[in-house]
């Protein structure tokens, strides 16, 4: 597939929604000044010309796949406000017309191809639209269906009630613990095997704890104390009991954590816990987890390169219940190779019956989009992890589960969206502090990314190495010196703060 872009430069947009269409085509891009210059291209090809003459733009996009050809055209004033941003969003819809029109496939979210939805629609709603109204503007500017809307709608709504506690001045802390006992078929996380990388632990350990002691005394006079602590990786729980104790000590020791409202370590892989390994984060202030089957079909797991059972997920669980969890969630995933609707329906309704507070529910995200380029099924494959979305949807609120938070990754399939689902009014806060950008996470560990919340509109970021093996052998000069610089830099304004506000 050729693209050809005539009097602009949307690439960066038009890509991600031509990929709505053909996941597995590689494109190439050819920027051309005038329609004069549009070379005659042989095979399927797209041509996004922006026109202007008499005041206004045409925006349009004149496609082939196969014999079959699709025209579609729109008009913006050059008087418009945010022009640019006005052409880009109408080359969109024109080219989502005209692949609409060639491959009957009509993408739900439309031309959104954000990450967080919920923000956008919640930034309307906060602005007075009605449901209704919203409902009409995102299938008219966006071509989103009404379902999306009014799941978005949903979330939205329940994160408000979940953000009324919100403290000023307060942040979310994560810890990055990027080491599992085997890599799953589908991760596109950074992290380390244990079984290649334990001779890390220990160090990774070390300098994890010293950078936490180091980042609290930075922040002491700009942020009150944490509102939220997230253990994540990875799968934190591959460390032995005693190093998770020392880390959460360190965090006791360095921070005043007599505000907090949720303490979260991710035990998602239930062959790495034990109900006294459980027992000894609880005692150590943790009061969430999350065990993740991702699916309860053995043959699946084993496609997926998961090393557990399905009996050891429910041991694992049981273990968490008796050590006395506020909350529990399980993840799964839709659309695994060798899953079925069927086979996805039975592992829900199984998770459902052991009444956990949270089930997340995730869409396949494809590592590599050339994993995805090289499939020749993923148009069936697309097909069944939707109709696995519908199943949970309706299962789950049936089951009287509501959900909280929603967002979105590169090379899903379906274009479809991951979502936090709660009952009994416990959602994980973490989760919706993280996502929807409303304060500050700050990371440490490898592959940690700071995030300052500046203002509603300004975030100023911070990156740790990805690797573990970078962050130990560069700590000093990487992680340390350029983390305070980083700090500095920010609380002096460039990125928008004044040190009276964050005080």
């Amino acid at each position: 597939m050729t693209v050809i872009l005539c009097g602009h430069s949307f690439k960066y947009e038009t890509e991600a929604v031509t990929k709505l269409f053909i996941p597995a085509k590689r494109f190439d891009f050819l920027f051309v000044e005038s329609a004069y210059s549009i070379p005659d291209i042989a095979g399927d090809r797209c041509v996004l010309i922006r026109n202007v003459y008499s005041g206004i733009s045409e925006l349009r996009a004149d496609c082939r796949i196969g014999e079959e050809t699709a025209v579609s055209s729109e008009k913006v004033s050059l008087s418009a406000p945010d022009y640019e941003h006005e052409c880009e969003l109408a080359v969109c819809r024109q080219l989502y017309i005209c692949l609409s029109r060639l491959t009957g496939i009509r993408p739900s979210w439309g031309v959104l191809t954000g990450v967080r939805p919920v923000k956008l629609i919640s930034g309307l709603l906060d602005g007075g639209m009605s449901e209704p109204e919203l409902k009409e503007y995102m299938k008219k500017r966006y071509f989103v269906s009404y379902e999306k809307t009014e799941l978005s709608v949903k979330t939205s709504r329940n994160q408000k009630k979940a953000l009324e506690g919100l403290p000023e001045n307060g942040f979310s802390l994560y810890v990055s613990i990027p080491f599992c006992p085997s890599r799953c078929s589908y991760c596109s996380f950074v992290s380390q095997t244990v079984g290649s990388f334990l001779r890390l632990i220990p160090e990774y350990v070390e300098k994890l704890c010293e950078e936490i002691r180091y980042t609290a005394e930075i922040l002491k006079d700009i942020y009150r104390r944490p509102d939220t602590v997230y253990f994540g990786g990875g799968t934190p729980t591959t460390l032995e009991t005693e190093q998770l104790l020392k880390i959460m000590k360190t965090i006791e020791e360095s921070f005043d954590l007599s505000g907090i409202r949720e303490y979260t370590v991710e035990a998602g892989r239930p062959d790495t816990v034990t109900y006294e390994k459980l027992r000894a984060i609880k005692s150590a202030g943790c009061d969430r987890v999350s065990i993740n089957p991702q699916t309860l079909d053995p043959k699946v797991l084993e496609a997926i390169g998961r090393k557990h059972t399905p009996e050891q997920f429910f041991e694992a669980y049981e273990a968490a219940k008796r050590a006395g969890f506020n909350a529990i969630n399980t993840d799964l995933i839709s659309g695994l190779p060798k899953d079925t609707p069927e086979g996805f329906e039975s592992t829900l309704k199984r998770i459902i019956g052991l009444d956990p507070e949270n089930i997340t529910v995730h869409t396949l995200s494809i590592k590599r989009a050339a994993d995805l380029m090289q499939d020749p099924d993923s148009a069936a494959k697309a097909k069944t992890a939707e109709e696995m979305s519908r199943i949970a949807r309706e299962r789950l609120t049936d089951a009287g589960y509501e959900p909280y938070y929603l967002y979105r990754q590169k090379n899903q399939l379906a274009n479809l969206e991951n979502i936090g689902w709660e009952r009994g009014g416990n959602p994980g806060i973490y989760n919706i502090n993280m996502m929807e950008e409303v304060q500050t996470v700050i990371a440490v560990g490898a592959a940690g990314a700071t995030k300052l919340a500046a203002s509603k509109d300004r975030i100023g970021r911070i990156c740790n190495p990805k690797f573990p093996l970078e962050y130990i052998t560069r700590f000093d000069e990487t992680v340390m010196e350029r983390k305070r610089q980083a700090y500095e830099k920010i609380i002096n304004s460039d990125y928008g703060f004044r040190r009276d506000e964050i005080k």
